[in-house]
């Protein structure tokens, strides 16, 4: 886990949000894709290392939108680390004793996931992606 991927953060609307990454900030943005099985709307802006992910809830019992409630505000909501060998970096860290979200990978916006649970990582939602599963970006 020496990739950092993308962040993630959490926003009521990705149409509100976006001025501020591409008018102000100048990033590029990706295409908007919606993850109906996760709840989600999605888009990257920014390249390389520098790339964050904006997740707009589009149920509001989803997770992303109890986690927007509980803030009352855009915030941080994940960090993405790539690894090689996903299902088995899963088995590693469940032999470690780490609190899995999901013990097998599902598809993301990008590739196959999965997340670890904040309470594993100090606090801090952790997402994984698989290298190999990657699609073009």
């Amino acid at each position: 886990m020496r990739e950092l991927h993308h962040v993630g953060v959490a926003v009521p609307s990705i149409e509100e949000a976006l001025p501020f990454y591409v008018g102000t900030l100048g990033l590029a943005a990706g295409p908007v894709r919606d993850l109906p099985d996760q709840a989600v709307r999605v888009v990257f802006v920014g390249e390389g290392a520098a790339r964050t992910e904006l997740l707009e809830p589009i149920d509001d019992a989803s997770g992303v939108a109890r986690f927007l409630a509980q803030r009352g505000r855009p915030t941080l909501h994940h960090v993405c680390f790539a690894v090689n060998d996903l299902a088995g970096v899963l088995d590693d860290l469940a032999a470690k004793g780490v609190e899995l979200i999901d013990r097998v990978p599902r598809r993301g916006a990008e590739g196959m996931v999965a997340f670890l649970h904040p309470r594993s990582g100090d606090g801090v939602l952790i997402e994984l992606i698989d290298r190999a599963s990657l699609s073009g970006r």
